[in-house]
């Protein structure tokens, strides 16, 4: 009566592929994803076997106090990391800015050269007609006008012969004037074309800055990212080392005495724990009653899933997933056999048993519910008497009981 939870909840997994690793839910970080990779790789390790598969996995105080403060420190170069992708996203939105500022500039600057070419080409035409102007004016060297002049035969006619020249004169004052002025706006217009190069070449020095601004950010995102994990990954490997370790040893045992078994020795019955109570669910914290609410409503995964079972029904309740098989779940956290100890929400195992094949590799786990009751799977979910599930499942080994993933829910809310 056992199945294999190391993986974050959803659809259980066959028994054969028991040691594939779990793909991470989504949404999940890229510490968590790191974390569940590794476990998993360090799990089906150990359970590649029916051997390893009953092991001890505990890692030394040392080492999982290490690859806490990793973990944590992981977590602030994350901090860092995802600040560092809001600089990316805003440069990004200023280089865009830039870019659009560039096209507008480029259009202003092609219609004032069109406009300049439009005015030099009035331009050229008024000097041509100035030209013919002073060309017919004095073809003679200015003798036309002084026969005008000399022409008139009395005071009046001469006033009005001056009057003649003048407005000649007046009019090609007038021509002068224009091409002046045309020559002025054409200057105004060459300088605004001046400026307005110079400050297009002033948005493509801060253009630039603003991608090498990108590209050092992008650099220091990488470097973070090249070594922001090499810590954590060689810890997680140090600590699987020392469960696979420890399981080995506790494998090496668990075969010796299988052998002593099947030799015809005889074997020592296990200890049962003595008569008592456990905790009763009016004294439970909201936590402990949360997972006592989830056994209820959590449904069976199946025959044989006992321990997947337990798992998601401490992460339905918001606890955490719980890996390994139920003998797993026995070794690293049911230290107790002591009932005054049991308390509402804590894990009831046994590394093995001998009631099914499977039961004798693997074990059975089950959630205590208060009152003297167990919850477990069996198929359909039953709720055995505590006693009535010690007697059941104790044949081989003491029944034991301890907090999930170490966590005391009666300390929690």
């Amino acid at each position: 009566m056992s199945h294999r939870s190391d993986f974050p909840g959803g659809t259980p997994i066959p028994s054969d592929t028991r040691n594939t690793a779990p793909a991470a839910p989504s949404g999940c970080t890229r510490r968590d994803a790191i974390k569940m990779t590794l476990a998993a790789a360090g799990l089906a390790t150990l359970f590649a076997s029916p051997i390893t598969a009953r092991a001890t996995p505990q890692a030394s105080q040392e080492t999982l106090d290490a690859l806490d403060d990793a973990q944590t420190r992981l977590d602030e170069v994350q901090a860092q990391l995802d600040d560092l992708s809001a600089q990316y996203q805003e440069l990004s939105k200023k280089q865009d800015e830039t870019i659009s500022q560039i096209e507008d500039v480029t259009a202003q600057i092609e219609a004032t050269e069109a406009e300049i070419a439009e005015q030099e080409e009035q331009l050229a035409a008024k000097q041509e007609v100035l030209s013919e102007r002073v060309a017919t004016s004095y073809k003679n060297g200015g003798n036309e006008t002084l026969s005008i002049l000399l022409s008139a035969t009395t005071f009046d006619e001469l006033i009005s012969n001056a009057y003649y020249v003048e407005k000649i004169n007046e009019a090609d004052r007038e021509v002068i004037a224009e091409i002046e002025e045309i020559r002025t706006q054409l200057e105004q217009k060459r300088q605004s074309l001046e400026d307005q190069k110079a400050e297009l070449e002033e948005l493509k020095a801060a253009q630039a800055e603003q991608l090498s601004e990108m590209q050092q950010k992008q650099q220091e995102t990488q470097e973070i990212l090249n070594g922001l994990d090499d810590e954590v990954k060689q810890l997680i490997a140090k600590r699987d080392e020392e469960i696979l370790a420890a399981a080995q040893a506790e494998a090496e045992a668990e075969r010796r005495r299988q052998e002593a078994m099947a030799g015809g020795g005889s074997s020592t019955p296990p200890v049962l724990p003595a008569a008592g109570s456990g905790q009763d669910y009016s004294a439970a914290s909201s936590a402990q009653k949360r997972v006592v609410d989830s056994c209820y409503y959590t449904a069976s995964p199946g025959l044989g899933w006992c321990a997947a079972w337990v798992s998601y029904v401490f992460s339905n309740a918001g606890i955490g997933s719980v890996w390994g098989n139920a003998c797993d779940m026995y070794n690293m956290y049911c230290t107790s056999s002591d009932k005054s100890a049991l308390q509402v929400g804590m894990i009831i195992a046994v590394s093995t048993h001998n009631l099914t094949s499977a039961g004798r590799i693997y074990g059975h786990v089950g959630i205590y519910i208060g009152d003297d009751k167990v919850m477990h799977n069996v198929g359909p979910i039953a709720t055995y008497g505590l006693d009535q599930w010690i007697n059941t499942y104790g044949t081989t080994v003491t029944p034991r009981w301890g907090w999930a993933l170490g966590k005391d829910l009666s300390q929690m809310s």
